[in-house]
């Protein structure tokens, strides 16, 4: 598939008014504007696109889609093609749910795991009105869109063949640490390792972490200590992973699940080979809370909020 990468993410969430306050006081994003009709979502603006991050009231907090950018309409058609070839169920997005994500159209199906994806193409922007909510240099979204997630898999061996032979992604290769993940990248993206990375979690679903990608490592340093005067629960303390040149920290969000904050100090090194560093982490990311926050639950009680 010809995918760009992540254009937009969205959320199911008990309180998504806490991100009119956590978004751009803490994040230093933009109160996007509602659509009409959708009066009890947050949507959060990272530049001069309609919005990068949903968050929708519901039951529990979870990652309710995941919106990839297919480059124009004609890799959009082939985008639906290909999921028909593969036999793959999809749904052409109707009047109601174009006019909600703000695109051309839209599509959506479920991986294997039951993780709701999207491909979109001609997401609506307006140049020159994204205002940071607080001071604050931008984010990165113009080749790697909204930046990354990771979700858990009680099954990694279908994600596997699903991520690379259906949705056409790059292996870049396993993370670092003691579990089992693997990160995948769309092909358009040569800027940074993953654009979607897959935990092995027997018997485990759920949203582990987002990442950020910001201009500026000020902007990760001022983040850093917005979230500990606001006491908010760190991940990782700041450090630099070993598989890549960029300095970050995890902290999370009011929704449950983690948010890294990014900056690259060196140049993307690229990967002219498959990486398999000796540790996580060259300096650092101190482990100081959960690995796992209350969006990763047991495939048992997420199934209770799917019905």
């Amino acid at each position: 598939m010809d995918l760009r990468g992540i254009g937009y993410i969205g959320f199911e969430s008990a309180d998504p008014k806490a991100w009119l306050d956590y978004g751009p006081d803490v994040l230093g994003m933009q109160i996007g504007k509602n659509p009409d009709g959708d009066t009890d979502s947050v949507y959060m603006r990272m530049d001069d696109r309609r919005y990068r991050i949903a968050l929708h009231k519901g039951q529990v907090d979870r990652m309710a889609y995941m919106g990839w950018e297919a480059i124009g309409r004609q890799a959009f058609e082939d985008a639906a093609r290909t999921l028909k070839k593969h036999k793959i169920d999809f749904d052409m997005g109707d009047a109601e749910l174009i006019e909600k994500r703000g695109v051309r159209n839209v599509l959506r199906f479920k991986d294997p795991v039951g993780y709701q994806h999207e491909i979109f193409y001609g997401q609506k922007f307006d140049p020159g009105t994204f205002t940071p909510g607080r001071p604050h240099t931008g984010f990165c979204t113009e080749a790697r869109g909204f930046c990354h997630a990771v979700l858990m898999t009680p099954d990694f061996d279908k994600i596997d063949d699903f991520m690379q032979n259906v949705m056409g992604m790059k292996w870049y290769g396993w993370g670092a640490g003691k579990g089992k993940t693997g990160f995948y990248r769309s092909r358009h993206n040569d800027q940074t390792s993953h654009d979607i990375g897959y935990g092995f979690a027997p018997g485990r679903i759920g949203l582990q972490h987002i990442g950020i990608f910001v201009k500026n490592i000020r902007d990760v340093g001022e983040t850093y200590d917005l979230v500990k005067a606001k006491q908010l629960q760190l991940m990782m303390t700041l450090g630099q992973h070993t598989q890549d040149p960029h300095l970050s920290f995890y902290h999370f969000s009011p929704s449950g699940w983690a948010v890294e904050t990014i900056a690259e100090h060196e140049p993307w090194p690229g990967d002219p080979f498959e990486l398999n560093p000796e540790k996580l982490s060259i300096w650092g990311h101190e482990l100081v809370g959960p690995i796992l926050g209350p969006s990763v639950m047991t495939v048992e009680d997420m199934a209770k909020y799917d019905s």
